[in-house]
């Protein structure tokens, strides 16, 4: 029963094909049925899924790493940021992309002081223009407060003490 099963499954695909082949010789033998000249196949491929995939990345962590009154060493990064909204102070570098960092061992301050742009600067013409009159434009600077170096301060006088007591040695010898 089974092989006759498969037979007639065979005998039904070779007359589909013999169906999916008849349209093209059907134009020209009037007896072949209207229906089988209109067979149509897929025309496109399928298409795959597709996700939205942006939009998902992680923030970049702008910022302070380091805030107001912390200790730093030289090189140490204190701010970064896309946009200049941070600008350097006293002992503060800055990268090439906009990074502050510390150029010596000290304690971060940040303050907020008068900003007097270059003249001829974008941001004197469109931003200072717009500001009513006697208005004062202020940004955050971010300084670093040296460490202070006592032993530097004292070898300096004692080798001026040094050099001032050679210069009267000198002189006492001359006259």
């Amino acid at each position: 029963m089974c092989r006759n099963y498969m037979t007639y499954a065979s005998f039904n695909m070779a007359s589909l094909l013999s169906l999916m082949i008849m349209p093209r010789s059907g134009l020209f033998m009037p007896s072949q049925p209207f229906l089988l000249d209109f067979v149509r196949f897929a025309s496109k491929k399928s298409g795959g899924s597709s996700k939205n995939v942006g939009g998902k990345s992680p923030g970049r962590r702008y910022g302070f790493k380091k805030t107001d009154g912390n200790f730093v060493h030289a090189g140490n990064i204190l701010a970064t940021q896309k946009a200049m909204r941070y600008h350097p102070g006293a002992h503060v570098g800055i990268g090439t992309n906009k990074t502050l960092f510390a150029l010596e061992d000290g304690y971060v301050r940040l303050t907020k002081e008068v900003y007097i742009p270059p003249p001829r600067s974008l941001e004197a013409t469109q931003v200072i223009t717009k500001l009513p009159k006697g208005a004062v434009l202020y940004k955050t600077f971010v300084s670093v407060l040296p460490v202070r170096q006592e032993g530097i301060l004292v070898l300096a006088l004692t080798t001026y003490v040094w050099l001032s007591l050679l210069w009267t040695i000198c002189q006492s010898l001359d006259v």
